[in-house]
């Protein structure tokens, strides 16, 4: 299993950006569905969940400001990331559960490899 992210890169703050992850590999079902991000110096932290019935979480610092979703025929995860704040400037990581037996309920918790988002004051 794969998870592959794009559309990291600079933007000016109160500018928007949009980040997506694809989910790729010997899928059954991918479940819960995260983005994480890591600034300098900081412990990765959560940003935003979605289960697979598109109930969704945000940290409150991002709250009326990123929005999550997906697509779970194309297995993709999207972060919209509006209002964007110097704070705002990581690394942002994908997370996927996923299922790869459809005889057995085990899923496992994959990572894509981090895309920069660089907001610039």
């Amino acid at each position: 299993v794969q998870l592959q992210a794009f559309g990291g890169g600079l933007v000016q703050a109160g500018g928007s950006l949009g980040l997506s992850c694809v989910v790729s590999g010997n899928i059954f079902r991918v479940n819960n569905m995260a983005w994480y991000r890591q600034a300098p110096g900081k412990q990765r932290e959560l940003v935003a969940a979605i289960t697979r019935g598109a109930n969704t979480n945000y940290a409150d610092s991002v709250k009326g400001r990123f929005t999550i979703s997906r697509d779970n025929v194309k297995n993709i995860v999207y972060l919209q990331m509006n209002n964007l704040k110097p704070d705002d400037t990581a690394v942002y990581y994908c997370n996927a559960d996923v299922t790869t037996s459809p005889s057995s309920s085990f899923t496992s918790s994959y990572w894509g490899q981090g895309t920069l988002v660089t907001v610039s004051s």
